[in-house]
């Protein structure tokens, strides 16, 4: 197994022991759970487990629910964030079934309502979101490399390299890689 598969599998094990904490927290069953989330209460169970390691889509549903961004509940399972985050000790969490990436460039911290997310998706990748996780999110989307578009409030954005979206998301959102290379893109989000 490689270095990356290793630290993406732990990773995986911390989330999932950190989504079932956040569902004693509140003790909710998994049916409790499902019925919140929309979600099945099977592959809820199955992702707590870390039998299988979830979607974007699937951690949005849940950031809903417990009323935290995904960048929050990823640096749940983190260790505190320092000051400076040097590029090797950068959260990375993939999606290999969508073909999304994403790094944590700056980590979510309690005193502060702004992060830094690096995305990358693979041609022909496309991920969509039924809600953000905090409604009225901010969003700045600036495109480093190849094209993307963004759906958001059914309005769609065509981004080439350079281009930058700036929105605030109430509905769902979709990302969709629009290029025949890749798309790298920073995500910039602030809480509300």
């Amino acid at each position: 197994m490689r270095q990356t598969d290793e630290a993406t599998d732990l990773v995986d094990a911390r989330l999932a022991a950190r989504l079932a904490e956040l569902r004693a927290e509140r003790g909710w069953s998994l049916d409790e759970l499902a019925e919140r989330s929309g979600l099945s209460r099977s592959t809820l169970s199955r992702v707590e487990r870390a039998e299988t390691s979830p979607t974007a889509s699937f951690l949005n549903r849940l950031c809903a629910v417990y009323g935290r961004t995904m960048s929050r509940l990823l640096s749940e399972v983190e260790a505190e964030p320092a000051l400076v985050v040097r590029a090797a000790e950068q959260p990375l969490w993939e999606d290999r079934a969508s073909g999304f990436a994403r790094r944590s460039v700056s980590p979510p911290h309690a005193g502060l309502r702004g992060e830094l997310v690096e995305g990358r998706l693979t041609a022909g990748a496309d991920i969509a979101y039924d809600r953000p996780p905090v409604p009225g999110l901010e969003q700045h989307i600036w495109v480093l490399a190849g094209a993307l578009e963004v759906t958001a409030q059914d309005v769609g954005h065509h981004l080439g390299t350079g281009d930058c979206l700036r929105l605030r998301v109430w509905g769902p959102t979709r990302f969709r890689c629009a290029g025949p290379e890749d798309a790298r893109y920073v995500l910039a989000v602030v809480l509300p």
